[in-house]
């Protein structure tokens, strides 16, 4: 701001003639002050004979200095406008000679009135300025601003002595967040010689929001298990400023500890809830959502609910094969068993059973299934649990499982497929008879010539043992094609055998044949009479 300086205006001094041609004058005949200000005022006559000269005021003065036919006086704290005059008396005649003083102020204050803590987006906000004092009036203006932006501009051409309040109404966007409004005076005493003069407010800055008519949405299950882990999910989009909200779980009226985010216009939070006992029983969770001076909630009614799985047991737990078993199902908690394998529906009991009379090998690894069904909030939960069943047998070595007979081509890769069955499960080793030289199963083998003989496969398991005897038969290609070749010539010389002598006895036939014909023929011309 400008230093505050007086501004004197000395034109030419007012005279008045007096008696005689005598003549008053005043100097300066106008000022421009601030308000407060103190100024010299000279007054001067042209009488030469009993001259009485005095200055006239409603402000502080004093004789500064004195001539012949002048004096100097000094006005101090001049508080507003006014006229000074300067007076004589020049023997009997008196006149005067005034002057004109303007003051200027800058205003007291100029207070704009505090903004709401928060402010909705999409209501107006009335911004209310005062401004008090400040002169001349004619040239005083005021500004609502918003930033750099002016909202309003309007003269004060009130009487000074009169606070003057301006208000505007501003509707609020989400672009109002944490924008700064003040109210501005300008004093224009550029005419006067002087500058534009600017009052400014405190500013205020505004805090908008913006809420949707919606709650907040609460995302879990109705029905939570003692024992298990849940997580919970509030969330609400379409707010403003998204930074600024406070989001909350409770559960029982007690706080979940939950992890916030807050993006763009969402805000989430979310926990993980470890259901426990305690818990058991309808429960209420609350997500609350705080935003400026609002409040959000949204509520849900949980149930939580404890439902063992069904107890699925074998009696005795090792059943030999031929022995009676027992397979039984039991639910608790309330829950009621409704599906047991193998056994036929009826109404739903705590309890089922199953009994097998005599347990086979095929009985092994069966597979029992239990169902259990536990109504909780009108809805019907289910849980099964299922059982292998172990039967003891064995060991058995069958034909399926070890064929006696093996036939390897010597040099080939070849592997012993020998398996036991039972359970427990058998250990199995083969061994050849005598030198006792063993023939690992399931074992990629070179063959040899070595390999060739009866061995003896033993399985045992606690259960019992069993002897197999197989047999390794070792060929090479070669023996075959020559065993081949040489039943191939038998058969031929065989077939020529038989060929030749079939022929000969064909042979022997016809010449036997021929000479019977040949003697019956000697016998019947012997026999003819002579001619």
């Amino acid at each position: 701001m400008a230093p505050i300086l007086p501004l004197l205006l000395a034109l030419v001094a007012l005279v008045i003639p007096g008696p005689g041609g005598a003549q008053v004058s005043i100097h300066p005949i106008e000022a421009f002050l601030p308000l407060g200000a103190s100024m010299q005022v000279n007054c001067s006559s042209s009488c030469t004979e009993n001259l009485i000269l005095g200055l006239e005021t409603q402000w502080p003065k004093r004789e500064v200095e004195s001539g012949h036919r002048w004096k100097l006086f000094e006005l101090s704290d001049i508080e507003e406008d006014s006229k000074p005059l300067c007076f004589e008396t020049c023997g009997t005649i008196q006149s005067s000679a005034s002057a004109t003083i303007n003051l200027y102020s800058f205003p007291k204050r100029v207070e704009l009135d505090p903004l709401p803590t928060w402010q909705q987006v999409g209501k107006n906000l009335t911004l209310r300025c005062l401004v008090d004092g400040g002169t001349p009036r004619r040239q005083l203006s005021v500004m609502l601003l918003r930033g750099e932006e002016v909202l309003y501009r309007q003269p004060v051409d009130v009487d000074p002595k009169n606070p003057k309040e301006i208000t505007v109404t501003v509707l609020v966007s989400r672009n109002d967040h944490k924008a700064n409004f003040s109210c501005r005076t300008e004093l224009d005493l550029r005419p006067q010689g002087l500058a534009l003069f600017t009052n400014v407010s405190m500013t205020r800055q505004l805090r908008a929001f913006d809420l949707p008519v919606t709650i907040p949405k609460l995302n879990t299950h109705d029905l939570l298990e003692v024992g298990t882990k849940q997580k919970v999910l509030c969330s609400m989009e379409g707010l403003f400023p998204a930074s600024e909200a406070q989001i909350s779980l409770e559960l029982g009226g007690h706080t979940l500890t939950s992890k916030s985010t807050n993006h763009r216009d969402l805000v989430s939070a979310m926990a993980l809830v470890e259901v426990t006992a305690e818990l058991e029983g309808t429960q209420q969770l609350l997500c609350v959502l705080k935003l400026a001076d609002q409040t959000l909630r949204a509520q849900r009614t949980l149930s939580i609910y404890s439902f063992p799985a069904p107890a699925l047991t074998q009696s005795p737990p090792n059943v030999s094969e031929g022995s009676q078993v027992t397979v039984s199902c039991e639910a608790s908690g309330g829950a009621q068993v409704v599906n047991l394998t193998d056994v036929l529906s009826g109404p739903p009991s705590p309890k089922v059973q199953y009994t097998l009379k005599a347990a086979t090998a095929k009985d092994n690894k069966r597979r029992f299934s239990c169902s259990a069904a536990l109504k909780v909030a009108g809805q019907v939960l289910f849980k099964t649990r299922t059982l292998e069943l172990q039967v003891l047998y064995g060991p058995y070595l069958n034909e399926s499982d070890c064929p006696v007979n093996w036939t390897w081509e010597v040099r080939t890769q070849q592997t012993l497929k020998c398996e036991a069955r039972g359970n427990p499960p058998p250990t199995l080793n083969c061994s050849r008879k005598g030198d006792g030289a063993p023939l690992p199963i399931g074992v990629v083998k070179s063959v040899s010539w070595a390999m060739n003989g009866t061995y003896v496969c033993h399985a045992e398991s606690s259960h019992g043992n069993i002897t197999r005897a197989v047999f390794l038969t070792v060929y090479t290609k070669t023996n075959v094609t020559l065993i081949i070749i040489l039943v191939t010539m038998l058969v031929i010389v065989l077939i020529i055998t038989a060929a030749i002598y079939f022929y000969n006895r064909q042979r022997k036939i016809k010449i036997y044949k021929l000479q019977r014909a040949q003697e019956e023929a000697m016998k019947l011309k012997a026999q003819a009479p002579p001619p």
